[in-house]
């Protein structure tokens, strides 16, 4: 027995202006989340993104290509009913973020990470006022408590909106710097993404390509990317509403 899918019912989704935000609605039906939250967000440019998503269904819907909507109900579902918990999660990645963990050998791989992640502990410290201890090998070190303390409250200030994508950039990078460093515009975020490969690219050089590696990589990737797209549309100019 094939499993039940749903087909398309609508002619066309638009955006409506609600008091909290912007919505949309197929043919004058709003949209509700998975679990039967009013799908609300904070600017136009993220509604008419949800809205282009229904849109470009053919007659069976497929929620794989559908990302902002699919963040859109993290946001208020999932973030929304837990955002201290999800936050500080995110939060916890900076006593073990990548960029603090570094090798001893070989000398090359030593010196390109060195390159590639001092200029982001450096921007920690001047933009956030956060200095990150660098170690050698894998073992835990804990970070120096006042910095960890400052890295939460930033964590804990960002909406749900926010948080979502924070929480895909810091959790694909591994690195709570990085994450930051994205939602900040501190770096583009494709050479965030090459930055937080240094190790597997350094892998791949050594052993060559992996067919079934360069795949997830990809996806990975493409995620990271479309997390730091989520912010911005998060934060786009026609905003209107903030929600909390």
């Amino acid at each position: 027995m094939s499993a039940w899918k749903a087909k398309r019912f609508w002619t066309e989704a638009q955006v409506i202006e609600e008091t909290e935000g912007y919505g949309v609605a197929l043919d004058a039906r709003p949209v509700n989340t998975p679990g039967k939250i009013r799908l609300i967000v904070p600017t136009r440019a993220m509604a008419e993104a949800i809205a282009a998503e229904w849109d470009a269904q053919d007659e069976v819907i497929n929620p794989n290509t559908m990302p902002v909507t699919r963040s859109a109900n993290s946001a208020l579902e999932k973030v929304g009913e837990q955002h201290g918990a999800v936050a500080q999660m995110i939060a916890d990645y900076g006593d073990s973020d990548l960029l603090c963990y570094r090798a001893v050998s070989p000398v090359e791989l030593a010196e390109r990470q060195a390159a590639a992640w001092d200029p982001l502990l450096d921007w920690a410290d001047s933009a956030l006022n956060v200095r990150l201890s660098v170690r050698t090998g894998v073992m835990h070190h804990p970070q120096d408590g006042t910095a960890l303390q400052k890295l939460q409250a930033e964590v804990h200030a960002q909406d749900n909106f926010a948080l979502t994508a924070l929480h895909d950039l810091v959790s694909l990078s591994g690195s709570l710097v990085i994450g930051l460093a994205a939602i900040r515009d501190a770096k583009p975020i494709e050479d965030l993404w090459k930055i937080s490969r240094i190790d597997e690219d350094w892998q791949s050089e050594l052993w060559g390509d992996d067919d079934e590696a360069s795949a997830l990589a990809a996806r990975k990737a493409e995620a990271f990317l479309h997390a730091k797209r989520f912010f911005d549309l998060s934060r786009a100019a026609d905003q209107g509403h903030v929600l909390a």
